[in-house]
This record gives C-alpha cells, sequence and structure tokens, in this order.
C-alpha cells in the first residue's frame, strides 16, 4: 500500500517522500484512516513500529483541512499530545515539524527543566499543535498561561511508560480541565490494566487496534548475554568495548548513581563516555543526545529515561549493564537498535541478582537468550538456566 491511499494530501505527500519513506507500516495502514474518520483510538504499538508517523501523519491531515478561516487565538492549542519524557517530547515535536514542513500549522514542545518564560511567550500567540510532558502542561494550565477550550485531539503517547512514572495523577487533573467535545488517540506500547483503567476516563467508545510486531523476537537483533559476578562487570564492560571495537553502543543501567560511577570507572581504563539521566540539565541532555546522534560521542550511559525517547538512525548496540525490573523495559531498550530493517546487536551483563529479571524477560520473549563465555572472567557466583515459566512468589496464588 502507498501513502498516497490513505487519504493524505500533497503537501504531506511530498514531505513524507522526502523522508525516504516509501510505505506505510501496519500501525500506520490501520491506524490513519481511524483517526481522519475523527473516531477515538487505543492503539497497542511498540517502539519501532513508525507509531509517531502513525498520528502525526493524521493530525496535520486533519488540521490543515480546518484551518483556513480559522484564527487561533492566544494562549490557546488545538491539538495537544501529552508524552513521558522531555527526550520524547522534542521527538515528537521534530516529527510534526518535518511532516508538516509544507503546511501552514504552527508547534511547539513544553517540558520542564528549562525556562518557562520562552514557553509563555510561546504560547501567548496560539499553537496548532503542543507537545508537552504532564509536569510543566499542568503548571502552565495554573498559571493560565494555556487554556483548553478550543482542544481538538488529545494523544496520548506512552501512555503505559506515563503511567510507570507516576503520571496518573497528573494526567487525570489534566483531562479534567479539557473540552468534552474532543478526539482522543491513546498510544501504549502494552495495554496494561492500569492502561485500561486510563483509557475508561480518556477515551470513551475507542476502536482498539494492536500491531503484534516485536522488535525483541525479530532476527535483526541479535541478543546475547554474559554471565559475570557483579564486581567485574565494569572492567568486563571495558574489556568487550577495546577487544570488539565498538565504534558506538547505549548503555543502560539503572540509577544515575551508578551512571556517573561507571563513567568514571570506564575514564580510568582510558574509555570516554558520557551519562544521561534526570539529574543533569535540559541543556547537557540535549547536549549529549546531539553529540551521540552524530557519532562525536561513541558511548552513552542512560538510565531509562532514555529507552522511549531516543531515535537514533542504524544505532548498532544497546547494552543492559543492568538488567531492567520490567520485561517490557528490556523490549523497549534493545528497540533502540534494530530499526527499519537495520541490523542490530543487544548484549546484556548479567550477574546472579539478576535471575528473577532474566527469568521474566526470557519467559516474555518466549526464549532463552544466547549466553557466551569471556576468557579471562570467570564467575564465582553462577547465574543458573533460566524457567521460562517462572513466577515469582509475589504473584503465585
Amino acid at each position: 500500500m502507498a501513502f498516497s491511499k490513505l487519504g493524505l494530501s500533497d503537501p504531506i505527500l511530498k514531505a513524507v517522500s522526502e523522508l525516504g519513506y516509501t510505505a506505510p507500516t501496519a500501525i500506520q495502514q490501520q491506524a490513519i484512516p481511524i483517526i481522519l474518520s475523527g473516531k477515538n483510538l487505543i492503539a497497542a504499538a511498540q517502539t519501532g513500529t513508525g507509531k509517531t508517523a502513525s498520528f502525526v501523519l493524521p493530525l496535520l491531515e486533519k488540521l490543515n483541512a480546518a484551518h483556513y478561516g480559522h484564527k487561533l487565538r492566544a494562549k490557546r492549542i488545538r491539538a495537544l499530545i501529552i508524552t513521558p519524557t522531555r527526550e520524547l517530547a522534542v521527538q515528537v515535536a521534530a516529527s510534526i515539524s518535518q511532516y508538516g514542513q509544507y503546511l501552514n500549522l504552527t508547534s511547539m514542545a513544553m517540558y520542564g527543566g528549562v525556562d518557562e518564560q520562552p514557553q509563555k511567550q510561546r504560547l501567548l500567540e496560539g499553537v496548532d499543535i503542543l507537545v508537552a510532558t504532564p509536569g510543566r502542561l499542568l503548571d502552565m494550565a495554573h498559571q493560565r498561561a494555556l487554556h483548553f477550550d478550543e482542544l481538538e485531539v488529545l494523544v496520548l503517547d506512552e501512555a503505559d511508560r506515563m503511567l510507570d512514572m507516576g503520571f496518573i495523577g497528573d494526567i487525570n487533573k489534566i483531562i479534567e480541565r479539557l473540552p468534552a467535545q474532543r478526539q482522543n488517540l491513546l498510544f501504549s506500547a502494552t495495554i496494561s490494566q492500569d492502561v485500561r483503567y486510563l483509557a475508561k476516563s480518556a477515551v470513551n467508545d475507542a476502536q482498539e487496534i494492536s500491531v503484534s510486531t516485536n522488535s525483541a523476537a525479530t532476527p535483526e537483533i541479535e541478543q546475547w548475554l554474559i554471565t559475570v559476578d557483579k564486581d567485574k562487570k565494569s572492567a568486563l564492560l571495558s574489556h568487550l568495548i577495546e577487544q570488539q571495537q565498538w565504534q558506538q553502543a547505549l548503555i543502560f543501567i539503572e540509577t544515575k548513581h551508578g551512571a556517573a560511577k561507571l563513567v568514571g570507572q570506564l575514564e580510568k581504563r582510558g574509555i570516554k563516555a558520557e551519562a544521561i539521566h534526570s539529574g543533569r540539565s535540559q541543556a547537557v541532555r540535549e547536549k549529549l543526545l546531539a553529540d551521540f546522534k552524530s557519532g562525536e560521542l561513541s558511548l552513552l550511559v542512560a538510565t531509562g529515561i532514555a529507552a522511549r525517547g531516543l531515535d537514533i538512525d542504524e544505532l548498532p548496540r544497546v547494552v543492559n549493564y543492568d538488567l531492567p525490573y520490567q520485561s517490557d523495559e528490556y523490549i523497549h531498550r534493545i528497540g533502540r537498535t534494530g530499526r527499519a530493517g537495520a541490523s542490530g546487536e543487544a548484549v546484556s551483563l548479567v550477574s546472579k541478582d539478576d535471575f528473577k529479571n532474566l527469568c521474566a524477560i526470557e519467559s516474555r520473549l518466549g526464549h532463552i537468550i544466547e549466553r557466551r563465555e569471556i576468557e579471562g572472567f570467570p564467575v564465582k557466583k553462577v547465574v543458573p538456566v533460566s524457567i521460562l515459566n517462572f513466577v515469582p512468589k509475589s504473584k503465585r496464588r
């Protein structure tokens, strides 16, 4: 199927073509017609499926079609896209600019960690599409820096991630302020009970679609792990970087303190890396991401903040220095590589303390991850072979 068959106008088709898109992905084929029809939508789509374009393209089409003769008032917005992280807000806003480059529509990203005054000033002109994180959005609403009475469409992007990050209270407060008559779109990598609860209050009478494409199961991502004693992890990582001549890697770790410590340990071995986490300023985070995307920075140590908001073409490798506690988070992490048909590699360093997390991840994948041994790193605390149907005691009846 071609994009021209989906009901998109020539300016959008021209932008899409210039970006090198040849055919819509599965989620785009399903979601775009539904959104253009004005119906509410709940969509399950994982990282790497083309999810952002599936709601941005029809949103641009709808707003552009109704643009002529529409004068946007000060502090008003026509469409609101709520995202869990600053990085994702910036990424979605960039996509809107690219897809809408031949349209006369305005957009902006609004998030915390930066001076709010320029954002307030920009809102005074009115904005067609606002991409925002929950905290800053609610703060601006409290200050009456923006009003929702002209809102036409609400998009909740990465709904499961927002719930994981504890934003449910803020989201509900925002929804209470919105006009009852609006189109509602909810996108989530997983449709858990919590997401369904949110959908009940935010997305009434919705069509539901699901794209089962699983970036963790595609052959383009080569997954393997190394069992290692916890106190040898940084030495092993340094060895892999040097011996296998890794040119670029996104390294995931669980805590801010751990990220800073690991960067220091690598530096002592002559390996340059930088850390990105919520404790760093927005300006620093944006600079690090720009340097990493350009290739100027080859090794980036990240907490989960970057798992869904980082989009890099042809990222060759993701490393799980720490395994995540949620199996779905593993999928989101490794979904940073092997994108758009490119090959990628996902490497995990697993100690005995990670056994339960490993069982949950492999159970979620439906297969055992290949184990490899590295000479010079014998293991004292052996990691048992995983149990695919492992159930933690807390969930046993």
